[in-house]
């Protein structure tokens, strides 16, 4: 589930080259997901990488996160085996 809804804002990323050759991507229908690196590849990891981070915190506090929903049911108790 995680790993769709990634891919897919992964592909809706736009780069840029910066003036000093870096590399900066952001994904603009999520506010504060950008990255900049030194290269195109290090920066698609980072955006990744922050995109996890993004979608974690949005989890944490209950927040909408544009194109994904998801639903958890307080009443189940969860077990580690």
């Amino acid at each position: 589930m995680l790993k769709a809804f990634f891919n897919s804002k992964l592909k809706r990323a736009e780069y840029k080259i910066l003036e000093d050759g870096s590399y900066f991507g952001e994904i603009k229908d999520l506010k504060g997901v950008w990255a900049q690196a030194k290269d195109l590849e290090a920066c698609r990891e980072e955006l990744l990488s922050v995109l996890e981070d993004w979608t974690l915190v949005k989890i944490k506090f209950g927040e909408k996160i544009p194109g994904f929903s998801f639903g958890f049911d307080k009443r189940k108790e969860f077990s580690h085996a």
